[in-house]
């Protein structure tokens, strides 16, 4: 059965509630705006291809119900008990992650097989990998904590579980991705206090192969000339990007107001997936833009102050992890959709269609404020403590 925190020494503090709730407050806020801003973008286009013009809201909601269960569950459960299992979750990772290239299992879309499809179900693994990595590299990094200098017996196992990850998401054709899950895990290691040489190794490594990667496929070529000569091809490669930027510069201050964007009825397409944030701005302006990065660095500051008030190594890790996934995702899909950065498939937390990018946002967050209430509770049983014994002294 599985366990949960239900009971405590002592109830968290006044503090320690607020930070609960409005980590809370932003998590369903962004999750409101997101299924509203679903809905704005994607009318026209499942109401073209699909004759429904709910076909994609419709679905989102549905998600969204098993999202919240799997927020609450993921914030209640003893995470000590769930460490018992991590090198179970990261097996079975590993394995789901492998049936994409299984014919008549995995799914392909577009050039890419990235799906795996049982009956009508289709789940996208690499957004498995987006909390279960970080998961298993705290608990790793944890176990290891006294021998993080050392090589082979400290940092050299999480190198090996990070580098097996990354090859399975890879061959799924899925660069953008595999490259993304890379970097979380260099900051997680980073934060673990591994030495600089070894980062300093790794980057010399890693932008070599970086490089000869993205030169071995022709749409990543495509990709990076469009997005350095953006009038290259703008009928071709440049089209998405360039009507993108187009629709969030025509925004202004207030934007059009909701369901009144023009560019997501033909000019852009996914702008459901993930474009959806230039429909946002197009829809919502400056304004919207504002609230959006308000809540951004809200989930960030709460996140962040948990993982630096954790008492233990796996606590802070993890906090801080996943926290960063959450965050360098919005940021690096906002970077695209702005043509600050070349295209990539990364989905917008909250916001994109799709259910597996939904629910690993949900758990993830449900990870997240799981840490927040713990910490809470430490800092209260340290308050007390610390009054309880100026008390004594000045008793005596």
């Amino acid at each position: 059965m599985f366990q949960f925190d239900v009971e405590k020494t002592c109830k968290p503090s006044l503090q320690g509630l607020k930070n609960i709730h409005l980590f809370y407050f932003c998590v369903f806020l962004f999750l409101g705006i997101g299924i509203v801003m679903l809905y704005s973008a994607s009318y026209s286009f499942a109401q073209r291809f699909y004759s429904n013009g709910n076909y994609f809201v419709k679905r989102q909601l549905q998600l969204a119900a098993i999202g919240l269960v799997l927020f609450l569950i993921a914030s209640f459960i003893k995470l000590e008990f769930l460490r018992k299992f991590s090198f179970i979750f990261a097996i079975l990772t590993a394995i789901i992650c492998s049936l994409t290239l299984i014919p008549g299992v995995g799914v392909e879309r577009n050039g890419a097989t990235r799906w795996i499809q049982i009956g009508s179900f289709t789940y996208q693994p690499s957004e498995l990998v987006k909390f279960v990595l970080p998961f298993y590299l705290a608990h790793l990094l944890d176990k290891k904590k006294d021998n993080l200098d050392k090589f082979f017996s400290g940092i050299l196992a999480p190198i090996i579980v990070t580098g097996i990850f990354f090859t399975l998401i890879y061959i799924q054709n899925n660069f953008s991705t595999a490259i993304f899950i890379v970097f979380n895990a260099m900051i997680i290691f980073f934060l673990a206090g591994i030495k600089f040489r070894y980062f300093l190794a790794a980057i010399v490594m890693i932008l070599p192969i970086s490089a000869l990667l993205v030169f071995t496929e022709e749409h990543r070529v495509w990709r990076l000339v469009s997005f350095l000569r953006p009038d290259w091809d703008p009928l071709g490669a440049g089209f998405q990007i360039n009507a993108s930027r187009d629709a969030i510069i025509s925004s202004g201050f207030l934007g059009k107001g909701l369901g009144e964007g023009s560019y997501k009825i033909a000019s852009i397409p996914e702008i459901h997936s993930d474009f959806i944030f230039s429909a946002y701005v197009e829809e919502t302006g400056f304004l919207g833009i504002l609230l959006f990065f308000i809540l951004m660095l809200s989930l960030a500051f709460f996140g962040y102050r948990a993982a630096w008030k954790s008492e233990t190594v796996f606590d802070r890790l993890l906090a801080a992890g996943l926290t960063t996934m959450l965050v360098s995702q919005m940021f690096l899909n906002i970077a695209v959709v702005s043509g600050a950065l070349p295209a990539t498939g990364i989905p917008l937390p909250f916001f994109s269609a799709g259910g597996s990018s939904l629910l690993t946002t949900m758990i993830c967050a449900g990870l997240i404020s799981n840490i927040i209430r713990t910490t809470s509770y430490e800092e209260e049983r340290i308050r007390k403590n610390s009054f309880n014994n100026f008390s004594e002294d000045n008793d005596e």
